[in-house]
């Protein structure tokens, strides 16, 4: 009788488990509704989910039932987390991100404010300077070249006059 009282305790701790296991994967589903990630983010999330998972079961294992694994072990699990994504999964999801887009608006709106303040009293006026600034190099260029083919052109007048005058 004490063995299946046992076996009863394992199979609600691991029940519990199945719980822990499915509000870890809600805690990655909820990452991926809140925030934009590419495909290889996401390859690494599944990845260090199923790590925490595996670590969670083999925890479970050895802490509960001496390393033994049973098949009340897998009934547990799969109860817990059949019971977890049918009861509160929804709630929590739909709670959580709403939370997250809340607190992200929250903190998006000091931030733009300081990207345009930043903007308007250091990247603007920067921005006009250096406008200003390759204009008038642009002219200066553009005399100065303008010059040096009229002193190239006056050269040449006054070779050829040397030339005819005989000094050359």
């Amino acid at each position: 009788m004490e063995e299946l009282y046992n076996q009863l305790f394992c199979l609600l701790v691991f029940a519990i488990t199945g719980i822990a296991i499915g509000i870890l994967f809600d805690v990655f589903r909820i990452l991926r509704k809140s925030f934009k990630t590419t495909d290889w983010i996401t390859y690494i999330q599944d990845i260090l989910f199923w790590i925490l998972a595996g670590a969670i079961i083999l925890f479970s294992i050895f802490q509960f039932n001496n390393g033994e694994i049973r098949s009340y072990v897998f009934l547990g699990i799969i109860l817990g987390v059949i019971l977890y994504m049918l009861t509160i999964s929804k709630l929590i999801i739909k709670s959580s991100v709403f939370i997250i887009k809340w607190l992200k608006k929250i903190i998006s709106y000091p931030i733009h404010l300081f990207e345009n303040i930043l903007r308007k009293l250091i990247i603007n006026p920067i921005q006009f300077i250096s406008n200003k600034l390759q204009k008038n190099a642009n002219k200066f260029y553009k005399k100065t070249k303008n010059m040096t083919k009229s002193t190239k052109k006056g050269k040449k007048k006054r070779i050829k006059l040397k030339e005819k005058e005989g000094i050359l």
